[in-house]
């Protein structure tokens, strides 16, 4: 079975029954460290899958990189656990990029939940982009919008066998789906999708919008902004950390995407009913 599920038993209580026991799937959970240059720079805990984009997605969302030519070779190594799980992906830099700041700042630990935690402080988690979503001229048709959860229930395949992922697709302004990827951490899996945009030559991803299936906090809204999303909607609330991002930024935010409406609460000038 693939490392993306796992069979546990589970004893099934009701009230008024008899408990009984039987096989439930759960969503994976796996360390995976990232390496660059054979020195250790993050841990973050994922669910099993596209390591070498979910990598390179968090080294240009973290600022490290910039472009698939910043990369001079990615590969997922063998770690020191046994069986080997190829737990660990090092990353070599071109020659023309200076190596991550060594300072406690940029010694990252994540988790499943929060991809900032342990970061020394505010600043740490701070970072400019050098896209200019500002500019971007994209608009999306409402009704567009309003059908992008159902667009992509379909590509959440391990969702619907655990229900324990998170879900981020990549969407153009008339609805198409590029790719989706899913995680136990959210930011895990738009930084699968950065990482995947990086190597197919994407970025910037001007004229996309960034479909989540949970909340829109700050870390997912800077991570849409490093990589050139002008928009990004969620199928719940954002935090008000995020919506100060995204209107700084010039990013157009959407949250409460239900039904046949939402809360546009940045630069609803994109947004065409």
């Amino acid at each position: 079975m693939s490392r993306v599920t796992v069979r546990r038993p589970v004893t099934r209580v009701t009230v008024g029954g008899t408990p009984q026991t039987r096989g439930d799937l759960l969503a994976g959970e796996e360390p995976l460290e990232i390496r660059v240059g054979k020195k250790p720079l993050a841990v973050t805990m994922r669910t099993p899958g596209d390591e070498i984009d979910l990598a390179l997605g968090f080294l240009l969302t973290e600022g490290v990189i910039t472009t698939a030519e910043d990369v001079y070779t990615a590969q997922l190594c063998a770690g020191a656990e046994t069986p080997n799980t190829y737990n660990v992906v090092d990353v070599v830099l071109a020659p023309h990029v200076p190596a991550p700041d060594p300072t406690a700042e940029r010694n990252f630990y994540t988790t499943s939940s929060c991809g900032v935690c342990g970061k020394a402080s505010i600043d740490a988690i701070r970072t400019r982009s050098r896209f200019d979503v500002r500019a971007d001229p994209v608009t999306v048709d409402a009704a567009v919008l309003v059908g992008l959860p159902d667009k992509l229930r379909p590509a959440q395949r391990a969702f619907a066998r655990t229900g324990g992922l998170h879900a981020a697709a990549l969407f153009t302004a008339d609805g198409e789906l590029l790719a989706a990827r899913e995680d136990v951490g959210r930011h895990n899996a738009v930084d699968k999708l950065v990482g995947w945009a990086l190597k197919d030559g994407r970025l910037p991803l001007a004229g996309t919008v960034l479909m989540l299936s949970g909340r829109a906090g700050f870390e997912l809204t800077q991570k849409a902004w490093m990589a050139g999303i002008s928009v990004v909607a969620a199928v719940s609330a954002p935090s008000s950390l995020a919506v100060e991002l995204a209107d700084a930024a010039g990013q157009t935010l959407v949250g409460f995407l239900r039904g046949d409406s939402m809360n546009v609460y940045t630069h609803p000038h994109r947004v065409i009913s």
